[in-house]
């Protein structure tokens, strides 16, 4: 849906008189499927059995053994950022963010520290793009930082997916900046995930989308059932930032299922549907599972896109347990529990995901639109850098996924006539000259792309 041909073979389309069904998508991209395949489950696998090594990596386990805790875990996964970098010619700078937390999970004082890779953009690189997981790991007692926690899938799938995407991406050039992001404190309190956000505001990062990866490797639900085709993906329906005023005028136009976290669900959906086989997105409407949470809630709380990525089973005997067996059950998150074929899948759909946005315009800002008491709707927006073409988009009001679209025939606004601005929600997305093109931007705040940062305290 979100590809076209080089613009030299668009035709700019004028207002158009009635909807259309959506056009099929103009091709496979190449580059998409170059990524795709160069993903490999066997490095993950190396990955996570490297990671399960560290006996634990609890938040408040040891930092200065070089073969045990969280401290060697974060060295290790520095090391083989830094590893990547050399193969594409130091093209990753390695970071350790860090912060000192203090909560009822963390009763002394401790410093959560973050391992990022960042791959600055070629020709736009303060527009970001973030993949995450956590390195943390824990059993049943959320404060035993002794005991072995091998933490294969939680997270150690969500690692895996972030360091093998930065070994595949790193090989390529991005107008936008790529983040590769591995968390801690995740379990005491989504600290690193609080960490990310803070060092994304300090820098100026203008985060376009958080791909937070956390339980992406298991297919065997507690039924015995497997599922290894789904996977889901969770997002905001209204900006965390939302103000008051804003709520209002939000809640008597719509909005309500089109933030920006929820428009890059779509666009994740979309592209599976168009480069996977045997990988279906599940987009659930809720920022994450019931009463849980993730990393990915406190970029949302600092007002930028972010989504959670799960896989489509859980198997609670293999979360925040003791290792033990009881009544012929294995409690624990032993490697045993990973489906890496799958775990490759999520992986590639994270990596088609950034490569697509980080090629793609930067998705239009100030989009509005009109047309109370008419017949015809109006939208304008501020045209985007590096954008060749814009797609009008809209979709009955009940539809989940966005249905019809018209080529702009001016680079900021268009008018579609006979469309009633009643019936339908409608967007914009821009294109570039070589086929990218952007997410969705719904009209006004509850759309907006551009970060919204928390209102102020009374």
């Amino acid at each position: 849906m979100r590809l076209f041909a080089p613009l030299a073979a668009l035709v700019l389309i004028a207002a158009p008189v009635a909807a259309q069904p959506l056009p099929a998508a103009g091709g496979d991209h190449p580059l998409l499927n170059q990524v795709s395949n160069q993903v490999s489950a066997e490095r993950q696998h190396a990955t996570i059995a490297r990671l399960v090594a560290f006996g634990t990596r609890h938040t408040l386990s040891d930092t200065t053994s070089p073969t045990r805790g969280i401290g060697a875990a974060r060295r290790w996964v520095a090391t083989e950022f830094a590893a990547i970098s050399r193969d594409c010619g130091g093209c990753l700078t390695v970071e350790t963010p860090s912060e000192m937390a203090a909560n009822k999970r963390i009763p002394t004082p401790t410093e959560v520290m973050d391992v990022l890779a960042i791959q600055r953009g070629t020709s736009d690189p303060e527009r970001v793009i973030v993949i995450s997981g956590h390195l943390d790991s824990r059993v049943t007692d959320v404060m035993n930082a002794t005991a072995d926690a091998p933490g294969a899938n939680d997270d150690g799938s969500g690692v895996a997916a972030v360091i093998e995407a930065a070994r595949v991406l790193s090989h390529y050039k991005f107008p936008a900046t790529l983040v590769f992001a591995v968390l801690s404190g995740e379990e005491q309190g989504l600290n690193g995930g609080h960490v990310l956000a803070n060092y994304a505001v300090a820098h100026g990062w203008k985060v376009e989308a958080d791909l937070n990866n956390d339980i992406v490797g298991n297919t065997e639900g507690m039924s015995g059932v497997r599922d290894n085709s789904h996977v889901r993906v969770f997002s905001e329906g209204t900006r965390t930032t939302e103000t008051a005023a804003e709520a209002d005028k939000r809640r008597y136009n719509g909005g309500e299922v089109d933030s920006p976290s929820r428009n890059l669900a779509r666009y994740m959906d979309e592209l599976a549907d168009e480069y996977l086989t045997n990988l279906d997105v599940v987009m659930v409407y809720r920022t994450d599972r019931y009463g849980r949470g993730g990393d990915q809630v406190e970029m949302l709380k600092a007002g930028y896109p972010a989504i959670r990525v799960t896989e489509a089973v859980e198997n609670y005997t293999r979360q925040h347990q003791d290792l033990r067996v009881e009544k012929g059950v294995r409690y624990g998150d032993v490697i045993e529990g990973v489906d890496f074929p799958y775990l490759a899948q999520v992986t590639r759909l994270n990596v088609i995901t950034m490569a697509a946005l980080a090629r793609a315009p930067v998705p239009p800002t100030g989009v509005t639109i009109e047309g109370a008491v008419t017949p015809d709707t109006q939208l304008k927006w501020t045209p985007s850098p590096g954008a060749a073409a814009y797609r009008v988009w809209w979709r009955p009001t009940t539809d989940a996924r966005w249905r019809y679209s018209r080529l702009a025939s001016a680079p900021g606004q268009a008018v579609l006539k006979g469309v009633n601005i009643d019936d339908f929600f409608f967007g914009v997305s821009a294109i570039g000259a070589d086929g990218f093109e952007s997410p969705v931007v719904f009209p006004g705040p509850p759309g907006t792309f551009e970060r919204a940062p928390p209102p102020a305290k009374p």
